[in-house]
């Protein structure tokens, strides 16, 4: 049996052949964040007398009809990719209590790269940190790792995405990661990029300024938090040329989740999105639509009539956005090489 690992988002997936134009799968498991999390925050959250909005109503509301955790009005990446590899959705660890044979889904929403023992000394940031980082979702997957595989266990998508401003740790983290799994028999690794996080509503609503040339003329984004996600996407594909050279082996590959956000901010109509592409679908006024004081899915926010014409949700993406980045990422992993 060979495995297929996609990291923060990182997926693992077993191969079953390549007889089919989409190499065959038989689990996928995941780790990352609020963009892979299909549950795991419900319980986390709790742990730490904190409550999810995502496990309000109106998340989910355009696929699954109920909330379920995830941090859209329905399906992510994830989603997406277990039914174009015809798998179940991937169940959440902590919430699950069936098998785990065909899959299991470690990321939390709010995770980091790095554990939260480097954020515990930093105002304003420590205190908001969780005990979910990679390191902890990689133990929780050792732990059912003798039930999974056996030593026969072989090849491996790996997808990372994290959104950190401390980008050569972050990187360095990253590919730590992906080492780790190729020596454990990782033969495909799939590593996403992260998005322009200066065209994130939370981002503009956090850190305006009063300057217009703070702002991307052609998107409205701020610039100096698109140049650092160029700055990490530039780095981390560096540092998987150096991966790859170091394991000719093994298939590594990167994932862009910078250029389609960017497309569809930059050409909205061309996706059937609303003009206005910057604004949550759900929120509480404002610009941005967002307001944490009245947050997607709590009393004063409100919902628009059409998520699938919106490209975020509530900061993060609508599900219609996840459909055409998904589509993306799985052209990547289908026509990787050597």
């Amino acid at each position: 049996m060979k495995l297929l690992y996609i990291l923060p988002v990182l997926l693992l997936a077993c191969v079953a052949s390549a007889a089919s134009s989409l190499r065959r799968y038989d689990s996928i498991f995941s780790f990352g964040d609020s963009f892979a999390d299909t549950g795991n925050d419900i319980i986390v959250f709790a742990e730490n007398s904190l409550v999810t909005p995502a496990a309000q109503p109106p998340y989910g509301m355009t696929f699954f009809g109920r909330p379920t955790g995830r941090n859209s009005n329905g399906r992510l990446i994830i989603d997406f990719i277990a039914e174009k590899l015809e798998l179940p959705f991937v169940p959440p660890f902590l919430t699950h209590n069936g098998s785990f044979r065909r899959g299991a889904n470690f990321a939390v929403a709010g995770a980091t790269a790095l554990d939260a023992s480097f954020f515990r000394d930093i105002p304003g940031v420590g205190q908001f940190v969780l005990n979910s980082s990679s390191s902890v979702q990689l133990r929780w997957f050792d732990s059912l790792k003798p039930s999974l595989c056996s030593p026969a266990c072989a090849s491996v998508p790996v997808l990372l995405q994290e959104l950190r401003s401390l980008v050569p740790d972050v990187v360095k983290t990253v590919s730590a990661a992906i080492e780790v799994v190729i020596k454990q028999g990782a033969k495909t690794v799939v590593v996403p990029g992260i998005p322009p996080l200066g065209c994130t509503p939370p981002n503009l609503f956090f850190f305006p300024s009063a300057d217009p040339a703070a702002y991307e003329n052609s998107t409205g984004c701020l610039k100096d938090l698109n140049e650092i996600a160029v700055h990490h996407n530039s780095l981390l594909q560096e540092s998987l040329n150096h991966v790859r050279r170091n394991h000719p082996n093994a298939r590594v590959v990167y994932a862009d989740f910078f250029t389609p956000v960017i497309e569809m901010v930059q050409s909205p109509e061309k996706f059937g999105l609303t003009q206005d592409v910057l604004r949550c679908c759900c929120g509480g006024g404002g610009k941005y639509n967002f307001n944490i004081s009245a947050g997607c899915g709590m009393p004063g926010a409100t919902v628009c009539e059409d998520p699938s014409a919106y490209l975020f949700w509530d900061g993060h993406l609508t599900e219609e956005a996840y459909r055409y980045i998904a589509k993306g990422w799985l052209n990547s992993i289908d026509n990787s090489e050597y």
